[in-house]
């Protein structure tokens, strides 16, 4: 299991969002992009959607995120 606070582009606080883990310095969760993505958004229709959220903030997730998958192909 990702440990968010690793990840400097988002940020958690008691009394914001419930305290879900939010892309910095906004009210959206991160969460949110994958329910969009998984929803077949596009993360530029993402980006339009929620515009305090920055392209850079999304790619810092996204390579965060993808940090942890095992990619390694057996052979």
């Amino acid at each position: 299991m990702k440990d968010w606070s690793e990840c400097s582009e988002v940020e958690r606080r008691p009394g914001l969002v419930s305290g879900a883990w939010v892309f910095r310095g906004t009210r959206v969760p991160v969460k949110a992009l994958f329910e969009n993505l998984e929803d077949g958004a596009t993360i530029d229709e993402f980006l339009e959607w929620f515009p305090g959220v920055t392209r850079g903030q999304v790619e810092a997730v996204m390579e965060f995120v993808a940090s942890g998958l095992d990619l390694a192909v057996a052979g």
